[in-house]
């Protein structure tokens, strides 16, 4: 099928910072974008805002989840658009802690209702992130983890997709080489994997712990990457791809710096502060984002749902404005990459001019 346009719930505006999830869908709706990837956070956002309680929950028992999918499929429906994915279901491969494990698959199956309740039949699992003396390093026992979730999704009905991610700062799964390896090792047809562009450009091209910005060969390092991408990734496991660049700060991320958080990588935290919609030189992109969707859309010949995953810390601003000026900047930034990669669309969004106009 065409490519399809959709956005990370939680990117037009976090909900702790005050944007409710119905501000920010109708943010989407009107600037075009057809699906969203459903964030478990404004999932439990929704159900605390249902309640009656004062204050409201922060963690809202399952009944209060699984009546806020049931709200938010309603509302999604009367705006024409799909949830492609919940996601993220966290820190659960390669634990060390094999309660914790046995605790997280008994969530997993939670999840898995709300999954069918919202009518989406993916679960995105990013490759877990916490600190490595809890993770471990055998790839057989990643496999054999993300196996067992693969066979649970199989055994539902209908039966649950998993879309794995390797994030820039994941801990043993931090390149999408390693993801493939173990999306071929699960070797289920339920599972597969998530392509990020910030993702791959962020662990090998980006550095924002050092002054430049930069690994050693950066260049070097994309066009081997996507020449092995191209040639090793079958497009079927692809379950769907996300498109976003990130800003080059003035100052690495070093003790000192706004940014700087002990507890997490820098690359964690220039995630969550500094990522760009495509294309917005103007703020400071500078990542390799059009070579590699390239490889995606024509390489492998991706057709299919393109996610824009934005996090930055203008989502941490209250102000009203702050979700339609995200959705209108990722609808802005949808065309720019239709022009630059001549992609077939499934819809496009509204026109630019309209768009200016109902600001």
């Amino acid at each position: 099928m065409p490519c399809k346009l959709a956005i990370t719930s939680m990117s037009l505006g976090r909900c702790w910072a005050g944007h409710s999830f119905i501000a920010k869908l109708d943010a989407a709706h009107k600037y075009g974008y057809q699906g969203i990837e459903l964030f478990h956070e404004d999932l439990i956002d929704v159900a605390a805002r249902l309640s009656s309680e004062t204050p409201p929950p922060s963690d809202p028992p399952r009944s209060a989840q699984i009546a806020a999918a049931r709200r938010i499929l309603r509302l999604c429906r009367a705006r024409d658009i799909e949830i492609i994915c919940l996601q993220p279901f966290s820190q659960y491969d390669g634990l060390l802690d094999r309660a914790e494990h046995a605790r997280r698959l008994e969530q997993l199956q939670f999840w898995i209702q709300l999954a069918h309740e919202l009518e989406t039949d993916i679960i995105q699992i990013p490759a877990n992130f916490l600190p490595a003396r809890y993770v471990t390093e055998d790839l057989d026992v990643i496999a054999s983890d993300l196996r067992e979730v693969a066979d649970m999704g199989l055994r539902a009905t209908p039966p649950i997709r998993f879309a794995y991610e390797s994030l820039c700062w994941s801990t043993r799964v931090d390149t999408w080489e390693r993801c493939w390896e173990l999306v071929q090792r699960v070797d289920r047809p339920n599972f597969g994997m998530c392509l990020d562009t910030f993702n791959i450009a962020g662990r090998i091209y980006a550095d924002p712990a050092v002054a430049s910005g930069r690994t050693a060969n950066a260049e070097e390092a994309v066009r081997e990457s996507i020449a092995r991408l191209v040639q090793q990734v079958d497009v079927s496991k692809v379950f769907y791809v996300q498109v976003v660049d990130a800003e080059r700060l003035e100052q690495p991320i070093v003790p000192g710096h706004p940014f700087y958080d002990p507890e997490q990588p820098a690359r964690m935290s220039w995630s969550r502060n500094c990522r760009l919609f495509y294309g917005e030189k103007d703020r400071g992109a500078y990542l390799p984002i059009k070579e590699i969707a390239r490889a995606f859309f024509h390489g492998i010949g991706f057709q299919g749902w393109v996610s824009l995953e934005l996090f930055n810390r203008r989502m941490a601003d209250k102000g009203p404005e702050v979700p339609e000026e995200l959705a209108k900047r990722g609808a802005d930034s949808w065309i720019r990459l239709q022009n630059d990669l001549g992609l077939v669309v499934d819809k496009a969004p509204p026109p630019v001019e309209r768009m200016y106009a109902s600001l």
